[in-house]
């Protein structure tokens, strides 16, 4: 039985990374709590639930992981990746334990609707650059002031050390689940997702077996929280953030974008219980993770002066170093936007920053998005035209290099 399998610690212990009880039992402002239907504080039975998945990872893949390595890791990788690109017909004598867990994900759930996937997918093309940026500078900065959130990207180097190539691979596999059709059963979202899925696991296993490793603070490496937190943030904070910035989100829109990562997030080994429908039943759950985690510290700085860096290092094909900086002082605008200037010193980044960006384009970006709203044809150019700003981005952080998601070998040791 390995660290993955057995009880860590003590299943009824606390993390050190949660907050007390008593004191995530703040009142909810009268409007909100309107808005929701409910109160955002966590009763004592969800409150227990949110700090017992702590000590839970992804038991299915972590089970499949732990076959590839008595199987062979290289040998078991290979026939994991050729069940999920290719299908299962396509590995000869197939083991088991990988049939077995390939045709659970292939069975998809009946409440899948691949209709308002599409409809999803749709309106985050018509977004353009706007959901990217609130992704990258609102959901990812943002979230390294959750310190519990770092420690595993951290001591992996997954972000401080190459957070270029991080950010890109993170975002081809974004685009890949965005795709129309991407989380079809042969689709590059569906596929890049299982792909993502494992590494996630194998960094589970590395993590969990480390010195360095604290369980009694943090319990276990990428949890069911963590992974909650995460799909939350491509979903409910992103909603969130267009609006801030001026995209106006119809209640269509908004249940379409929950559905899509909904089923995505299901992929990629989230339980059941923590799926939601509504942006509304987003928003608590999302409120119930952030109570487990820690306060800023210097690992936020850490990830935080790595990733506002990160534009330095794209790829342009005219005026190189004027729009590397440009794309720099605009990301660093859209975090200020969200942050305050507290905030921003926590992350490392420099207070004197103006929303310069988001403020200058607000007006323009929403008088945008109304007028194609009523007219289907300026609507369809819309999504045309921001599905390709989407992937120059992509293209400008790949440069010439090989777009893909990440691979566990010997230039990423956080993963083997």
């Amino acid at each position: 039985m390995n660290a993955l399998t057995q009880t860590p610690i003590d299943m009824q212990a606390i993390p050190r990374r949660v907050r007390p009880y008593e004191k995530t039992q703040q009142p909810t402002p009268l409007l909100l709590r309107a808005l929701l239907g409910r109160n955002l504080a966590p009763s004592q039975e969800e409150f227990d639930a949110v700090v017992g998945a702590l000590w839970s990872g992804d038991p299915e893949m972590d089970a499949l992981v732990d076959w590839m390595m008595e199987f062979g890791a290289r040998e078991g990788r290979a026939l994991f990746e050729t069940a999920i690109t290719e299908g299962l017909a396509a590995v000869k004598d197939c083991p088991e334990p990988l049939r077995n867990f390939i045709r659970k994900v292939e069975k998809r759930p009946s409440w899948v609707d691949f209709d308002l996937i599409e409809e999803g997918a749709r309106f985050i093309h018509a977004t353009g650059m706007t959901a990217p940026y609130v992704l990258r500078d609102l959901a990812l900065m943002g979230g390294y002031l959750l310190s519990g959130f770092n420690q595993s990207l951290v001591l992996t180097g997954a972000l401080n050390k190459g957070a270029s190539q991080r950010v890109a691979e993170t975002g081809k596999w974004w685009v890949d689940c965005t795709e129309i059709g991407g989380l079809q059963r042969f689709g590059p979202g569906f596929r890049a997702t299982l792909h993502v899925r494992m590494v996630h696991s194998l960094v589970r296993r590395n993590l969990n077996r480390r010195e360095d490793w604290d369980s009694g603070e943090w319990g276990m490496p990428l949890s069911q929280v963590d992974m909650v937190a995460t799909y939350l943030g491509f979903c409910v904070v992103m909603l969130g953030g267009l609006r801030k910035l001026g995209v106006p989100v119809t209640p269509r829109e908004s249940k379409a974008v929950m559905h899509l990562w909904k089923y995505a997030s299901w992929l990629m080994g989230v339980e059941d219980r923590w799926l939601v429908d509504t942006e509304s039943q987003g928003i608590v759950l999302l409120h119930h993770t952030l109570m487990t985690q820690s306060r800023p510290d210097e690992t936020s700085k850490e990830l935080g002066k790595a990733l506002a860096v990160e534009p330095l290092e794209r790829h342009f094909n005219h005026l190189e170093g004027l729009q590397r900086r440009l794309a720099y002082e605009k990301h660093l605008s859209v975090s200020r936007y969200f942050l305050n200037k507290e905030k921003m010193a926590q992350l490392g980044l420099p207070e004197s920053t103006l929303p310069w960006y988001p403020v200058a384009t607000l007006v323009p970006r929403f008088v945008g998005h109304v007028t194609q709203r009523y007219n289907p044809v300026l609507r369809r150019r819309q999504e045309r035209r921001g599905r390709r700003d989407q992937l120059d981005v992509l293209n400008q952080m790949f440069g010439k290099a090989e777009q893909g998601i990440i691979r566990p070998d010997a230039k990423h040791p956080g993963y083997v």
